[in-house]
């Protein structure tokens, strides 16, 4: 029970924590306290029929319920650094998240050692 009441309050003080979409709204996160590990994820919530085939596509049979972001914990500079997971190769990255004021959330992933690397703006979902 204490440890529930501690990820609740995590979540609840954390700015990365709630509900945010991608920019065509084809794909929804949830960002919480990740459970068993340190650091804050990013689960699949809802996605369209659209991105569900890409990912499958790409080997990820179920986007819904698949975590994004993993393991991100926040640097000195205002910087979350952890894994970010590309569905639509079904392989994950060295990514970072960054705020971009409360309601854009900035995500970088590289393929290697900051090559290779994609940018994908998310914004906050009111009220979930």
């Amino acid at each position: 029970m204490l440890t529930l009441l501690a990820l609740l309050a995590a979540a609840a003080t954390d700015p990365l924590a709630g509900t945010w979409r991608n920019a065509s709204d084809s794909v929804r996160i949830r960002v919480a306290p990740c459970r068993g590990e340190p650091g804050m994820c990013g689960t699949v919530v809802s996605a369209s029929d659209k991105a569900k085939d890409d990912a499958a596509a790409g080997g990820t049979d179920r986007l819904v319920g698949t975590p994004l972001f993993r393991g991100f914990e926040q640097d000195g500079d205002g910087t979350w650094a952890g894994t970010v997971f590309v569905p639509d190769i079904g392989r994950e990255v060295d990514g970072t998240l960054q705020l971009d004021g409360r309601n854009t959330l900035v995500a970088q992933g590289c393929l290697f050692a900051g090559f290779g690397c994609k940018e994908q703006r998310w914004t906050r979902v009111s009220g979930k």
